[in-house]
């Protein structure tokens, strides 16, 4: 039998073969000199400019429009959400940036894009072999896209992070500047490489000095590496804590409305708008754990089916997500210490899917866990995805995977401009490797160059979308009053 890691990296061989087409076979000598020719189409320059056009549309209609798809019940919520600050405002708006960058020049080079690349959306999490991993960790809008797209979304967010700590403007543009040349020079490095060494690279935490030496000084490794190293991580044990308890010697979910409500209570509320009266908590945990396993490599498909579901709630996560079906599943294995959560989250059409063409899933929660798998260097073995009929809600995809497996992540409200700088480094490498894996390296690397003229473009860039962004989120904000 082959080992699980080559189980899985069969399962994604799809990736590589979209982006690497067996229909071009252009040397990577030919790919590199098309990607110099692309400069003069798309010169560096133009990728710095923002300029809102007259026909943009509304950020705020667009936005609203996704009410529909969400739970009435958690719509306010997620205004809510989104409102508390111009950087949450951004998180929760990348239909709004991928509309703008629909309007934007690009290379025409795809890659397996994250979709919502922003520095919120990089945390860390613990492999299956004990090893603490950072890397992209949110793939709800993966699809495949520009390049460009994903790097200007990721450049935009940490000016933004930037602003919302008060840096000065120095401050921000040398984090923005650390990113994408970060990006730069790994995809030039890895332009040299050869397939699987790409495929098999990674960024150890602790030996930042590998990649990373010609970007940060020693002593700027060890800040954050030590930064990275205090993160408290979120794992299965903190899980069960915090979200269960023992009712009647059974172990269940604790209810904390609107945050986590068991499916029991949503479904003997008849005035609940989350699920119809033909919903059943049985049939949702049957259909959900028999759809999911069947999606699971052989082994760790046995294992997880040692496991029996006993309890599901709705759990709100995220900020543009809130409103989507998010539900926890509790599993017991040997005993009530042998717990497992699965987080079995909604997975709607992919906002960059609207701009770029249909994936070739029809399956979206497919998409979303295929997608991860293709990005990240390291992804959870539990990873997999379902279809389930939701009664009134009608049937829904959904994408499944271990609730706070070890994770962690910074704290962008307390981050100081130096570990700004050197965590959007770390960003900036992990968006090229992922990029690296899932498209033209070759090509991308000769059209960024060796010169920092295209980093320069999107600092521009960077502080141009943010004013951008404060404007529409001042406009939001007056547009959720005027609806309360």
């Amino acid at each position: 039998m082959l080992p699980k890691a080559l189980e899985n990296r069969a399962r994604i061989a799809r990736f590589v073969q979209d982006a690497l087409s067996a229909q071009d076979q252009r040397s990577p000598e030919e790919r590199k000199a098309h990607g110099e020719d692309l400069r003069k189409k798309v010169p560096h320059a133009a990728q710095g400019a923002w300029v809102a056009p007259n026909n943009r549309p509304d950020p705020v209609e667009l936005l609203f429009s996704q009410d529909a798809s969400r739970t009435p019940d958690l719509v306010p919520l997620r205004h809510e959400r989104m409102s508390s600050s111009a950087f949450a405002f951004y998180r929760g708006a990348a239909l709004v940036m991928a509309s703008d960058l629909s309007l934007t020049p690009s290379t025409g080079i795809n890659v397996q894009a994250c979709g919502d690349a922003h520095i919120a959306n990089f945390g860390m999490f613990r492999s299956p072999e004990g090893r603490i991993v950072f890397d992209i960790n949110d793939f709800d809008e993966t699809a495949r896209g520009p390049w460009e797209w994903d790097l200007k979304r990721l450049a935009a967010s940490i000016e933004i992070c930037a602003r919302s700590r008060h840096f000065s403007q120095e401050e921000s543009e040398r984090a923005v500047r650390y990113c994408v040349r970060a990006y730069r020079r790994s995809m030039l490095n890895f332009a040299t490489m050869g397939h699987l060494d790409v495929w098999y690279d990674q960024l150890d935490l602790n030996e930042l000095s590998g990649q990373l030496s010609y970007e940060v000084s020693e002593e700027q490794q060890q800040e954050i590496s030590a930064m990275f190293m205090s993160v408290k991580e979120k794992g299965r044990t903190k899980a069960l804590t915090k979200l269960t308890e023992v009712v009647d010697g059974q172990l269940r979910f604790k209810s904390n409305p609107p945050l986590l409500v068991p499916l029991s209570a949503l479904l003997a509320d008849s005035s609940s708008a989350s699920f119809g009266d033909s919903a059943r908590i049985e049939t949702i945990i049957e259909t959900a754990l028999t759809q999911y396993r069947q999606t699971l490599p052989p082994d760790t498909r046995q294992v997880v089916s040692l496991y029996r579901g006993i309890d599901a709630a709705q759990k709100v996560v995220g900020v543009g997500s809130v409103g989507t079906v998010s539900l926890a599943i509790l599993l017991r294995g040997a005993n009530d210490d042998d717990a497992l959560i699965l987080q079995v989250k909604e997975a709607q059409e992919s906002v960059l899917e609207r701009f770029c063409g249909e994936d070739s899933h029809i399956q979206h929660g497919q998409r979303v866990a295929e997608g991860q798998r293709a990005l990240q260097s390291t992804s959870d073995p539990l990873l997999g995805w379902c279809r389930i009929p939701l009664g009134n809600k009608g049937v829904k995809d959904f994408y499944v995977r271990q609730l706070w497996n070890n994770k962690g992540s910074i704290d962008l409200t307390t981050i100081e401009a130096e570990q700004l700088a050197v965590l959007a480094s770390v960003c900036g490498w992990h968006l090229s490797h992922a990029h690296a894996r899932t498209g033209d390296r070759f090509g991308i690397a000769g059209y960024l160059g060796e010169n920092d003229a295209f980093d320069e473009a999107l600092v521009a860039f960077a502080r141009s979308y943010a004013d951008q962004n404060e404007a529409d989120f001042q406009h939001f904000v007056q547009a959720v009053s005027a609806k309360q």
